[in-house]
Order: structure tokens, then sequence, then C-alpha cells
């Protein structure tokens, strides 16, 4: 499986994932729905179980991802500042670019 995450989205999840609080902890991207040939995302900070792989990226962020979940493989995590500032998760490999 993979995922990307660009530059401005690592320096912002490494911000949070350096906390004290998230010592040993990793970032996971879900989905939160799925419908037709695309899914919307969510992302947490947790620990893998046994239904997860772990992703390294080139970010040298490590990422939980549900096994055998299609609308996974290939995410790609960006931080936009503008117009509004916040993470955007989508599957450019699923046809996924961004909420409709």
């Amino acid at each position: 499986m993979k995922c990307k995450i660009t530059r401005n989205a690592a320096k912002m999840l490494r911000l949070e994932l350096d906390k004290p609080e998230h010592e040993g902890k990793k970032l996971r991207v879900y989905v939160t729905h799925a419908h037709g040939d695309h899914a919307h995302y969510g992302m947490a900070i947790d620990d893998p179980n046994d239904n997860d792989i772990v992703v390294t990226t080139d970010k040298d962020i490590d990422v939980i991802l549900e096994k055998d979940n299609a609308f996974l493989d290939g995410v790609r995590i960006d931080y936009f500042y503008m117009p509004e500032e916040g993470f955007a998760v989508t599957n450019p490999s699923k046809g996924n670019h961004g909420d409709h």
C-alpha cells in the first residue's frame, strides 16, 4: 500500500506527532464514508492493530492503513493555507481529487 504526504502536511503532522502525549503513536488515515467509486477520509493519532498495515512515507512519517481497503491504497495527505487552512486527504489513484 502507498501513502503520499506533501511537504506542508508533513510539517504540520510532525508538530502534532512530536507532542509528548503522542510518543510512540502513529498517524492513522481511515475511510469515514464510501459511496460509489470513491471515499471520504479522516485522520487520527493511534496505535496499529491486527487489521492494519504501517506504511513509512518518504517524509519519515509512519501511517496506519486498514489492510485490504482499496480506498486507502494511494491516499495523499495535503495541507493548505488558503482558501481555508487545514488538511485534505484524497486518493488520486481512485479518481478522488477532493470533496464534492
